[in-house]
């Protein structure tokens, strides 16, 4: 005997409605035709399985004893299937921004293959866990100190060297690169540095490290007002690049030497996640990780553990 999942399905919507014509507005069909999916059923088990009465339908005894049994079916079936969409859908990434080096390795990766993706930009780190876990995002890019919630793994992904953008009127302005140094005493301005986030945080060691000041006050209003702002300040620096801000002629990206400062990426998923080409993004971005150089780049303190030091170049 081989029993219809669509007759056992008909079943549980009309023992959760308790009646046939709720049950089958909810399948999409017509009254008679649930009744005659329930007889189909009735007669390949060969019971009885429902009652009816004035107050509506419930199950008959052999009903009731079927009744755990129809629903670990339809669950294993849907299972299934949500697997197999799972398998042919593309791979989520949440890249935090889309003018970070995360999209940059989500890129490389795309070209390196024959992967489809789908981009994602979250709000960082209080949405990340929950969505990993859901099955929101397959993948997520972004910074982590914290111990992850349970299930959740994380492999270094890539240091970020952080630039400065100036004005054209800056002292700074003519220069190609600036010692660390030489920044201390200087405010950098940062609005989108929102009190909770994982970058404020990492500007803030930056801050009492090196002794500049991080201005975050006055609304976000996107990023080509911040670089009119700066391009028009003799005094004011920001740090990002060309890749996060539209560069107009008056405004200048210089590097940051002796130390780099560098953000740290991580790439974080749910070892419950069976995604086919979960495992493939996980080895592009290990191959592709070069490690913290401790001479020439710089990390806030609770990053450094998670980002191994690797062989230093002779001097």
């Amino acid at each position: 005997m081989e029993l219809d999942l669509g007759a056992v399905r008909t079943f549980l919507a009309v023992v959760d409605d308790a009646h046939f014509t709720e049950a089958a507005a909810r399948v999409g069909m017509t009254q008679q035709a649930v009744s005659k999916r329930i007889a189909r059923l009735e007669s390949d088990l060969g019971v009885p399985l429902l009652t009816r009465s004035r107050a509506g339908v419930k199950p008959t005894e052999d009903g009731a004893a079927f009744l755990p049994h129809a629903r670990a079916l339809i669950s294993l079936a849907d299972q299934a299937a949500e697997m197999l969409r799972a398998r042919r859908r593309p791979l989520r990434i949440d890249v935090l921004g889309r003018g970070a080096a995360s999209m940059d390795m989500v890129r490389a990766f795309y070209e390196a293959g024959d992967v489809d993706v789908d981009i994602v930009v979250s709000r960082g780190a209080p949405s990340r866990g929950s969505m990993l876990a859901d099955g929101s995002v397959d993948a997520a890019f972004g910074r982590t100190t914290e111990p992850l919630p349970p299930g959740i793994e994380r492999v270094p992904a890539c240091l970020e060297p952080i630039p400065i953008l100036v004005g054209r009127r800056h002292r700074l302005a003519r220069r190609r690169r600036v010692p660390m140094e030489e920044l201390s005493g200087l405010t950098a301005w940062m609005p989108g540095n929102a009190r909770d986030s994982e970058w404020a945080d990492y500007y803030r060691f930056l801050s009492a490290e090196f002794g500049v000041q991080i201005d975050s006050s006055g609304p976000f209003f996107g990023r080509d007002h911040i670089t009119e702002r700066i391009a028009a300040s003799p005094d004011l620096i920001t740090f990002g690049n060309k890749r996060q801000y539209p560069i107009p002629p008056d405004l200048v990206e210089i590097s940051v030497t002796d130390p780099t400062p560098v953000y740290p990426w991580s790439l974080m998923w749910h070892e419950a996640n069976r995604h086919p080409s979960l495992p493939l993004l996980i080895a592009h971005v290990k191959d592709r990780y070069r490690p913290f150089a401790t001479r020439s780049q710089w990390l806030p303190a609770p990053d450094r553990p998670l980002f191994p030091a690797g062989p230093e170049p002779a001097l």
